[in-house]
C-alpha cells in the first residue's frame, strides 16, 4: 500500500513539473526567431532601405514558419473559388457576390492546426 502511495505521489510531481516546463521547448524554438526581430528592429533604425527591411521580413517570416512546422503547428490550406464546407474548419464570413454564391472568395485569417487538430480556424469571405 505504501509503495502505491509513493507511486501516486511521484506521478502526481511528475504531471506538475510537466505542466510548469512542457512549453519550454517551445519558447526555446522561439528564441531565435526573436533575436532575428531584435535586431532587424535594431537595424531598421540605422536605415532606410525599405527594400532591405522588406527582405529581412520575409526571412524572419519564413524561418518563424520553419519553427512552427517544427513544433507540429501547420497553416489550413484555404481554396479559393471552391463550395464553402464548415468541415474543412473554416468559418463564415460574409463575402459578396451572386455568382460566386458559397465560394471562398478571400481569406480574412490563416487557420492552423497543431498535430492534426485545429487550434485555430480559418476565417474566409463568403459569397452569399
Amino acid at each position: 500500500m505504501a509503495e502505491f502511495d509513493n507511486y501516486r505521489k511521484r506521478t502526481m510531481k511528475e504531471k506538475a513539473e510537466l505542466l510548469l516546463n512542457g512549453a519550454e521547448k517551445t519558447v526555446a524554438a522561439i528564441l531565435p526567431v526573436l533575436d532575428d526581430m531584435e535586431r532587424a528592429l535594431a537595424s531598421a533604425e540605422k536605415t532606410d532601405d525599405a527594400e532591405a527591411l522588406k527582405e529581412g521580413m520575409k526571412l524572419i517570416f519564413q524561418k518563424f514558419e520553419k519553427v512552427l512546422g517544427g513544433l507540429g503547428v501547420n497553416k489550413i490550406e484555404t481554396r479559393m473559388r471552391l463550395r464553402y464546407r464548415p468541415a474543412r474548419g473554416y468559418r463564415m464570413v460574409p463575402g459578396m457576390g451572386d455568382e460566386k454564391k458559397g465560394k471562398v472568395l478571400d481569406c480574412v485569417l490563416t487557420g492552423y492546426k497543431l498535430n492534426d487538430k485545429v487550434i485555430r480556424h480559418a476565417k474566409v469571405a463568403v459569397g452569399q
